[in-house]
């Protein structure tokens, strides 16, 4: 491919922003620098704009199946909205089947993957049967390029749950293979018995999702992941923390010197339980796990943020239609399928709610969306990252955009969006994964299956996990 010259706009990386062009060749940045000569590249004056490293969502689940349905987006409806959020890389959830092996995960995802991905993207590998061919099976991860495997603490009488003894021994065998071990920390034993009583008490209404999760169940259950890593020497890494006191284990954790990496979402600053509780059944949209919460956790949850207590801000993008498949769960709130949409509104939310709210800077929003995660997960500098060698992975971020969510103008195939009418105060201008234009102004202009597998190695980064 030829070469490109953004010159005109503000460089914003996590570490600072400064006035600079860009150059790129041959799907790399060559040079970061002030009044750079093109040398015959194509010139685009992005003045006015921030110019920002890709971002990069590691928690998404395209095509998955999930309570007896399957996730609305797959790859191809679900990229072009990762792209038009800004994003240029995911890492998605491969699931092991039932008597499957991890390796088998990895492939099933990759022909899903296959002819559609617009953006990069790497595999997590859930692991939902550890018998002892997988646990000698889990090593040869990293060697296929998977830093990264996935626990689940919740969705006990599924295939999902896993049992304290397996958590335990998956994070022993990931210490030493160099794999990252993720995990869903809410206490599946209890939140089953509270769904038990609340439907033998007739309570089948959205919101008692919720009343089921209280945030001590996630609490319980992300302290005891992280004593659990902490007598088996391994790192540990909390995903969609939601409430204030499931952090308070983290930080007390960080105040000990573990290594604990953690993640929050856009719901559970846009959303609250009071949209669980809406009239009728439309509190189904909100459904998710762990559950919206109280506004009294975002102080927490924002600070959390700030100091460094949780490093990545990921969408956790889910997306089943209300009609049809949210509606499963009528009769049952059990039933509902657990997930919402948000891949495309994550960066924009965060902006919105954060940097211009003051509550965020704008190169603490570059390091949440884009570089922590590509240092936690293992593919930095080559992603989340300006400077010469990387990925020519770049955001042209509008400040001044405004953008109102719709159902319509949303680029996912799901029939509702949870954002309906909120309006967001800055976006993507446009988006480059390695150089080439795949998102701008509001259309897809990428090709499917331009995508590719990026490998990913892991090892443990001292600082992000601390307060800093």
């Amino acid at each position: 491919m030829g070469r490109l010259l953004f010159t005109g706009g503000t460089v914003v990386t996590a570490e600072g922003s400064y006035q600079a062009d860009v150059l790129i060749k041959d799907e790399k940045i060559v040079a970061v620098g002030k009044d750079l000569s093109g040398d015959g590249a194509e010139t685009v004056d992005v003045s006015g704009k921030l110019v920002m490293p890709g971002f990069i969502d590691a928690h998404t689940h395209m095509d998955m199946p999930f309570g007896g349905t399957v996730t609305a987006d797959d790859w191809a409806t679900g990229t072009a909205a990762v792209a038009a959020g800004g994003t240029t890389m995911i890492i998605d959830f491969a699931l092991q089947e039932e008597g499957g092996t991890l390796a088998g995960a990895v492939e099933t995802w990759t022909e899903k993957a296959r002819d559609k991905a617009l953006i990069d993207y790497g595999f997590h590998v859930a692991i939902t049967d550890l018998r002892d061919d997988v646990k000698t099976e889990l090593p040869s991860l990293a060697a296929k390029g998977i830093a990264s495997v996935k626990i689940f603490m919740a969705y006990k009488g599924t295939p999902l749950y896993s049992e304290d003894d397996d958590l335990f021994e998956v994070l022993q065998l990931s210490k030493d293979a160099g794999v990252l071990v993720l995990v869903h920390a809410e206490n599946g034993d209890v939140i089953a018995k509270l769904q038990e009583q609340a439907l033998a008490r007739g309570d089948i209404a959205p919101r008692f999702h919720a009343l089921t999760r209280p945030p001590q169940v996630e609490a319980e259950a992300t302290g005891r992941a992280i004593r659990l890593a902490e007598v088996a020497g391994a790192p540990i890494l909390i995903v969609h923390v939601s409430c204030a006191p499931a952090l308070e284990e983290i930080h007390r954790a960080h105040e000990r010197g573990q290594t604990v990496y953690a993640e929050t979402c856009p719901q559970y600053f846009a959303f609250s339980y009071s949209d669980l509780a809406r009239e009728g059944f439309q509190g189904a949209k909100y459904v998710c796990s762990p559950p919206l919460r109280d506004e009294s956790n975002r102080p927490a949850l924002w600070n959390g943020l700030k100091v460094g207590d949780l490093q990545i801000f990921g969408s956790d993008h889910c997306s089943f239609n209300y009609e049809g498949q949210k509606e499963l769960g009528k009769e049952d709130f059990t039933l509902i399928p657990n997930g919402l949409p948000g891949v495309e509104e994550r960066a924009m939310a965060l902006w919105t709610l954060g940097v211009r709210k003051g509550r965020l800077s704008e190169n603490q929003f570059v390091a949440a969306l884009s570089t922590n995660q590509a240092r936690i997960y293992g593919m930095y500098p080559k992603k989340g990252a300006l400077v010469p060698g990387a990925d020519a992975d770049i955001v042209l971020w509008d400040p001044e955009l405004s953008v109102m969510a719709t159902v319509e103008n949303r680029h996912g195939n799901v029939d509702y969006t949870p954002y309906e009418g909120m309006a967001f105060d800055g976006g993507p201008a446009s988006v480059y994964v390695r150089g080439r234009l795949v998102y701008r102004d509001g259309e897809i202009m990428g090709e499917h299956g331009s995508g590719r597998f990026v490998e990913r190695s892991f090892t443990a980064t001292r600082g992000l996990e601390a307060r800093v």
